[in-house]
């Protein structure tokens, strides 16, 4: 598939089948993560799982890490075709585990294979993007995929609601795989017309990434079960933590942890804007059905809002394009969502209508709207493509183990604050959503610096990198 015509539009050729496959397996992945949701809290309470709540969400999130470096070096090295590919089959495996789970535990193992595939399927997404899109198209592929999420949210929610309601929640994780064929046929044509070539300069395996992110991923698991660990939990979640970050330097690029203006911050805001957002999000529903005794559909259906949301925001942002600039948008991004869970606070904290967290979330929805493709926009621009897989994959790292980190502490937050569980929660996603604000100008390198494009370069993973990647 060639790139010669950049004033195309994303629907016309010669990219309509590469736009319709994408925009379908992130059709795919919407659905199944707000359905998913929706019914955790009733999966919980009939699988006696309450303690392993909060790792059936940051499980996935944590193995993904896993899939996302695997994914990138896989695409560096032969292009997005076979990651993608694999990333789908595991996608598939793990909702069938979890859709015939008759255990908690073994719901949660289904939830970290599905993890590895959607970490793995995200990055051959963008590297796929990256690979048959001109710079011009980015911003309007991104909100495509926002916008993706459009259907997802209006059915999603209510109809995983209905289906748990009705027949069973097992039927929610097996009824998404049978949108995986036709997902997965759509985008195959479009996988067949990209030059798979190898490139001059081949890129070695990155077997050293490929451990540290396996340790990130089990560093995330011991975090989340440190509590029920007697008497030295405590210590096991500061040594996971530390584990974790320690982990992290060498997946994401230089300057990453000390927010150095341009790519390393964008990175991170990333991270941080999914931690706050995210770790809040999974409690919402169930705050609504434990406080409020809203059912399992109508707890799903406060979602959607922030979906149309998010959904909305995209699509505008890309229409304005360079009218808005990019650190406008994430400095505007992350003052909403910090106000969105500063509202699902007062609500949980003093008794509010549950009105009050319900259309305070959808200002939530519209800051990530805001934020989201541009992060993936500025990411792309600051590669090269011998680092688009890198630089696609620690975005996407970084946006995981984000949400990872951040349920796995309200987990813990959770189960310590017995009292006041979700102000508790809530309280923990503010503080997050501070930090994002403050970080939000650092996107924008300084004039004349070269923090813009040299800080994309990876850290080496291990001595052999330092002799084999730029």
């Amino acid at each position: 598939m060639t790139t010669d015509t950049p004033t195309a539009g994303i629907l016309r050729r010669p990219y309509l089948l590469a736009t319709v496959g994408a925009c379908a397996l992130v059709f795919l992945s919407a659905f199944e993560s707000l359905a998913v949701t929706t019914i955790m809290p009733l999966v919980s309470r009939d699988l006696d799982g309450a303690a392993l709540y909060a790792l059936a969400f940051a499980g996935p999130l944590a193995t993904g890490v896993m899939g996302m470096v695997g994914a990138g070096n896989w695409s560096d090295r032969r292009g997005p075709a076979a990651p993608l590919y694999s990333s789908v089959a595991l996608f598939v495996l793990g909702l069938l585990i979890a859709g015939t789970a008759g255990a908690m535990e073994i719901l949660v193992l289904g939830r970290l294979v599905q993890g590895l595939g959607g970490g793995a399927m995200t990055v051959a997404l963008y590297v796929l993007v990256a690979r048959v899109y001109p710079p011009s198209l980015h911003p309007k592929i991104f909100a495509a995929f926002a916008a993706s999420w459009v259907v997802p949210s209006l059915i999603g929610p209510f109809a995983a609601g209905v289906v748990a309601q009705l027949s069973s929640w097992h039927w929610v994780f097996l009824g998404v795989v049978g949108l995986v064929v036709p997902a997965l046929l759509m985008v195959v044509p479009a996988v067949r017309g990209m030059n798979s070539e190898p490139p001059a300069d081949p890129v070695p395996w990155a077997f050293g990434r490929m451990g540290w992110a396996a340790l990130a991923a089990v560093a995330v698991l011991g975090l989340n079960l440190s509590a029920g660990v007697p008497g030295i939990g405590g210590v096991i979640a500061a040594v996971a933590l530390v584990l974790a970050l320690v982990a992290l330097r060498p997946l994401v690029p230089q300057g990453t942890l000390t927010a150095r203006r341009g790519l390393p911050s964008v990175i991170l805001v990333r991270g941080l804007a999914s931690a706050g957002f995210f770790g809040a999000e999974v409690y919402l529903p169930y705050l609504l059905t434990e406080r409020y005794a809203f059912t399992p559909t109508f707890a799903g259906l406060t979602l959607t809002g922030a979906a149309l949301a998010w959904a909305g925001a995209s699509a505008i942002q890309g229409r304005l394009g360079g009218r808005l600039a990019d650190d406008l948008a994430i400095k505007i991004g992350a003052s909403l969502v910090l106000v969105a869970i500063l509202s699902t606070l007062a609500t949980a904290a003093f008794a509010l209508p549950a009105a009050a967290a319900i259309v305070g979330w959808i200002l939530a929805g519209g800051g990530m709207g805001l934020m989201y493709p541009r992060l993936s926009v500025m990411t792309l621009a600051l590669s090269t493509p011998e680092n688009q897989g890198f630089n696609s994959a620690a975005m996407s790292i970084s946006d995981s183990l984000g949400g990872a980190l951040s349920l796995a502490a309200t987990g813990l937050v959770f189960a310590a604050f017995s009292a006041s569980p979700f102000a508790a929660v809530f309280t923990l996603t503010a503080v997050i959503a501070v930090v994002g604000v403050v970080m939000a100008p650092r996107v924008a390198a300084r004039s004349g610096s070269s923090d813009a494009r040299g800080a994309g370069d990876p850290q080496p993973a291990d001595p052999q990198a330092e002799l084999t990647r730029p």
